[in-house]
């Protein structure tokens, strides 16, 4: 059983021997499945296509209904998390991901796995940013960094494996058992959260903010289909050009019914906070980053260089594998000097690195993409710990369920719309480089609001609510 204790102005449950460690192992699994059915698709894009008689884009929608349903529903989980507490929650989320898990290994059709994709985005819409708040509240403030460090190895341990499992598994055995791996490991998890973990005592909390909540969801979701359906079905079609003003228009309503909100789904007034708003976007661009690299990186090595799964996979390790060993050195980093200076070389030399890949794809270069690659996996570390730790460290107590929430939020919805411009620029250019020099050019433009925006010192939490 947790006792509580405040720390800083951070609650810090005072776990006995190695309570907290265990947690620490749990979560990092959790986030690694979850990282891992991100990556381990991308080289069985063009295998599952083929077999279910997929189009290209609903091959890409496959990847991008997972993301979308993450973006639109992890800052709900956070808050209900601040509300309900994570514990029951948290489990709720393991078994409705494993069993949607398990339904995707069995789909027959197209749109078989594309609600399977859906509901396993539901599941890990809740495990996310639960998973995160309950390892921040398991180690005290000297230790969060290099914790949060640990929880980004254990994941990318998983990630890093995500393309040579999805290559082997695909070319060997089948796709379906890049579903069916899934499943035991929430079973680990589950059983370790619900050993290891109990909530603190809740204060009494209004309801739900069920406005702000499908303003954001509804809004997300007709932008991202507008984007992703315009280039098939003509952007002069009325559905395209009302999803994308609609979407528009709700997710614009969206901020000052927050502002006005006793009880806001997402503060928006945390935004203010110049630095809590450029790690956030940092986050962005780097799952921007990472999804258009797994995906289309094994596409190109398969379409254009006529790879194997397993050798496209291969080729994408230098992506993963270096994120393992840095990401505890840039928790060690940002407890040591802050946010702000690997924030930056990270985004710095993560667009070099991408505009590289774009260069060597132009010229036909594999050696020299995978060298790219290699400078952006060393970079990803600073991309995620780093701000995330600069999040969570910028919000009073009472909102921390709802800041990882945010961060998460912004990560995934990275992800989406990176997978929907990306996905865009493809069909309407026919050109993998132009799809890279577009996200080069977006995170030179986050390198040069983040050099203005991040403190330049390390920042502390406030143990006073926002007004």
């Amino acid at each position: 059983m947790n006792h509580w204790f405040h720390q800083d102005g951070i609650i810090v449950a005072d776990t006995q021997g190695n309570t907290r460690w265990w947690l620490l192992a749990a979560m990092g699994a959790i986030l690694g499945v979850i990282l891992l059915d991100e990556t381990v698709i991308s080289v069985a894009l063009p295998t599952i296509q083929k077999d279910l008689g997929l189009t290209r884009l609903q091959s890409h929608w496959t990847v991008n209904i997972y993301l979308l349903v993450l973006a639109c529903f992890a800052g709900a989980a956070g808050r209900l998390g601040d509300i309900l507490g994570a514990r029951w929650l948290l489990s709720a989320g393991l078994l409705i991901f494993g069993l949607a898990s398990a339904a995707g290994g069995f789909s027959e059709s197209g749109l078989d796995l594309l609600l399977a994709r859906a509901i396993q985005g539901l599941g890990a819409a809740l495990i996310f940013p639960l998973s995160l708040l309950i390892l921040i509240r398991s180690f005290e403030e000297h230790e969060r960094g290099l914790a949060l460090g640990l929880y980004g190895a254990i994941g990318t341990i998983f990630l890093s494996m995500g393309p040579l499992i999805g290559g082997v598994l695909t070319e060997y055995i089948s796709w379906r058992w890049i579903f069916w791996v899934n499943p035991p490991i929430v079973l680990i998890v589950a059983a370790i959260a619900l050993a290891c973990w109990r909530d603190p005592a809740q204060l009494p909390e209004p309801a739900f903010d069920w406005k702000g909540f499908l303003l954001l969801v509804v809004g997300l979701a007709s932008i991202v289909f507008g984007i992703m359906e315009g280039p098939d079905r003509g952007w002069a079609q009325p559905e395209v050009v009302i999803a994308l003003v609609s979407g528009l228009l709700l997710l614009t309503l969206f901020i000052p019914i927050e502002r006005s909100a006793p009880n806001p789904l997402i503060a928006v007034s945390l935004f203010t906070n110049p630095s809590f708003a450029s790690a956030n976007m940092i986050v962005f661009t780097a799952q921007f980053v990472k999804i258009v690299m797994f995906v289309f990186g094994a596409l190109y090595f398969q379409s254009k260089l006529g790879f194997s799964p397993l050798a496209a996979g291969a080729a994408l390790l230098p992506v993963a594998i270096p994120q393992v060993f840095i990401a505890p050195l840039a928790g060690k980093i940002a407890d040591r000097f802050g946010a702000r200076t690997p924030s930056l070389i990270g985004v710095g030399c993560g667009t070099i690195g991408v505009a590289l890949v774009a260069l060597g794809m132009r010229v036909g270069n594999s050696q020299m993409i995978m060298a790219a690659f290699l400078i952006w996996g060393c970079c990803a570390p600073f991309l995620f710990v780093p701000p995330r730790r600069a999040v969570m460290m910028s919000v009073p107590v009472a909102l921390h369920g709802q800041a990882s929430g945010i961060s998460m939020t912004f990560q995934l919805l990275g992800g989406t719309v990176g997978m929907a411009l990306a996905s865009t620029t493809f069909a309407i250019t026919g050109s993998f480089p132009m799809v890279f020099w577009l996200i080069a050019i977006f995170a030179g433009c986050v390198f040069a609001y983040s050099y203005v925006s991040l403190e330049r010192k390390p920042v502390k939490a406030s143990s006073e609510k926002p007004e």
